[in-house]
């Protein structure tokens, strides 16, 4: 499993993010939070490598040349039990060499700045590193990280609806989300007329006689529907195109990210589904097709099958309304 380490610019990072992370940096000192032990972070020097004790110790060691590169190697090979590496212009190259030389011998951590620059340490060489540092305190690079290190930490909150009604609403464009993943039953993405209130719509994983399963697709509804662009966002089905990253959700509310590998939209027979959840009516409009299901706290359901007290999935999103995707929770904003 690989471990998020995280040095904080500032004292503000909220305690949910902090409680997902291994290793939290403060002042050259490592803390494990799950062992509540802190530890040292000796920074060697070429020059007072060899008088140094490193076995189980932590290091931390800028790459600037093939020889600061050998320095680290030599680190593992004497038993440092963690080195944690920078780069002062190569990333990719370094990293590969180190991967391949000390894997298995120390634990490498790359430092990062970014959930970009974590997502390829984690893929470098295939194996990549055995963990990042990230080092920002800015929420949506450290929840973007969080959710490639630690995607099975990251969890949505999802409560069931009840079916009030479903009606034909004739010819539409819907678009299916055609992902780099494939996805098993009870996974899927969520969408909805309202961005308050979104449906789990499940990828067309199941058999039937007419069609073959497709488990990498998301036939997700309407191109004027909201999903997740991530956790904090919502985005329109219209504007994904190929390469973009999408959230995969399942009934548990578990997430992971894949990428989009084509947009295909098309006019369709659509339907409009209205459920109820309290005193709140939320709605979704999906094609009109057997093969389109909505899933349920046991399975799924086809959207020609729906009928009202059905129980389905939903994300109820925060209060409040959207500026370009982006929640405004003092907005009054009324959407029917």
């Amino acid at each position: 499993m690989k471990e998020l380490w995280i040095e904080p610019s500032t004292q503000t990072v909220p305690t949910d993010f902090i409680e997902q992370c291994d290793v939290i940096i403060k002042d050259d000192k490592a803390i494990f939070l799950s062992l509540k032990q802190e530890h040292t972070i000796l920074s060697p020097s070429i020059e007072n490598f060899e008088q140094l004790y490193i076995q189980d110790k932590i290091l931390k060691i800028n790459i600037s040349d093939k020889t600061t590169e050998n320095l680290i190697a030599a680190a593992a090979e004497k038993g440092a039990k963690y080195v944690i590496i920078s780069t002062t212009n190569w990333r990719i190259i370094p990293l590969e060499n180190l991967i391949a030389r000390i894997k298995g011998k120390s634990k490498l951590i790359a430092e990062v700045t970014t959930a970009e620059e974590a997502k390829i340490a984690l893929e470098t060489l295939e194996l990549g590193t055995d963990g990042v540092l990230l080092k920002t305190s800015q929420l949506e690079e450290i929840v973007k990280t969080i959710a490639i290190v630690k995607p099975e930490t990251l969890k949505l909150e999802m409560t069931v609806a009840k079916i009030v009604t479903t009606k034909p609403i004739g010819n539409g464009a819907r678009v299916c989300v055609d992902t780099c993943d494939l996805m098993t039953q009870g996974e899927g993405m969520l969408a909805g007329s309202q961005s308050a209130g979104l449906f789990l719509v499940e990828a067309e994983v199941n058999e039937n006689p007419y069609v073959a399963s497709r488990p990498f697709r998301v036939n997700a509804g309407s191109l004027s529907m909201y999903t997740l662009g991530n956790l904090q966002t919502t985005r329109y089905l219209q504007e994904f195109k190929a390469g973009d990253e999408v959230i995969i959700v399942n009934r548990e509310g578990k997430i992971h990210k894949t990428n989009v590998g084509r947009i295909k939209i098309e006019i369709r027979p659509l339907i409009l589904i209205e459920a109820q959840i309290k005193d709140k009516i939320i709605k979704t409009i999906l094609q009109n097709a057997e093969t389109i299901r909505v899933v349920t706290p046991k399975g799924s359901k086809p959207v020609t099958e729906l009928v009202s007290g059905d129980e389905v999935i939903v994300h109820l999103a925060a209060k409040g309304g959207r500026h370009f995707g982006i929640n405004v929770p003092n907005e009054t904003v009324i959407e029917k």
